[in-house]
């Protein structure tokens, strides 16, 4: 809050910090096509900041509005998939991509899609809130970052060099199905924990929607 009233009286407006966001990840994503984890994680974990600064300025200026909320919400859909999308098309020099194509999508599609079940929920299911399950965004976030860490720091790049310390057959298991390092096995973890929390969402949903109808109906 502190921060939020200073950017407050320079005039920046919380949608303003918004976009500028949506920008900041994608020079994160370019570093991450480039190879260069660790100047990627920093930017990208200042997007992270910088999209709590908008909410703290909307509070401290008084201009938190539906919209700003739409606003906030749909770009962090985009810089997902520039994160996402950066580490698929990574590294530029290298004909293996850091995460495989298929299993960035797969975790991908399970952020969007438990997101979209939430906003589903909420708006035509009139539901307050439907913020339930295994992994909200934070969660996910923390263990993308984690991954992003591990590959970045590790002198071993793939599962070869760890053969030794795991059972045969697990390490077979991960090289058939793409598995390659450590940030793919995160990436794996976070769609699995998604499409988990979509299904969450979904029977939270239905358990609540149809106890509303059962009350109006009693009514």
């Amino acid at each position: 809050m502190p921060i939020g009233r200073v950017l407050a009286r320079t005039g920046i407006t919380p949608n303003m910090i918004t976009v500028l966001t949506l920008f900041v990840a994608l020079i994160a994503a370019y570093f991450f096509y480039l190879g260069d984890l660790l100047v990627g994680l920093s930017i990208m974990i200042l997007t992270i900041v910088m999209d709590m600064f908008d909410g703290a300025v909307a509070r401290a200026a008084n201009l938190s509005s539906p919209y700003g909320a739409t606003l906030d919400h749909t770009l962090d859909r985009y810089a997902e998939f520039l994160f996402m999308f950066g580490l698929m098309a990574g590294p530029a020099a290298s004909a293996i991509n850091f995460v495989p194509w298929f299993w960035g999508f797969f975790a991908l599609f399970g952020m969007i899609m438990a997101s979209f079940t939430r906003a589903k929920a909420e708006s035509v299911g009139g539901m307050e809130s439907c913020t339930v399950g295994v992994a909200e965004r934070q969660e996910k976030l923390i263990i993308l970052i984690a991954g992003i860490l591990l590959l970045a720091i590790s002198p071993i790049e793939g599962w070869m060099g760890y053969s030794a310390m795991i059972p045969g057959i697990f390490a077979t298991w991960f090289a058939t199905l793409g598995i390659v390092n450590i940030l793919t096995l995160c990436i794996v973890v976070i769609g699995i924990l998604s499409h988990i929390t979509v299904v969450q969402r979904l029977l939270y949903a239905r358990k609540v929607i149809g106890s509303s109808q059962n009350d109006s109906e009693t009514e």
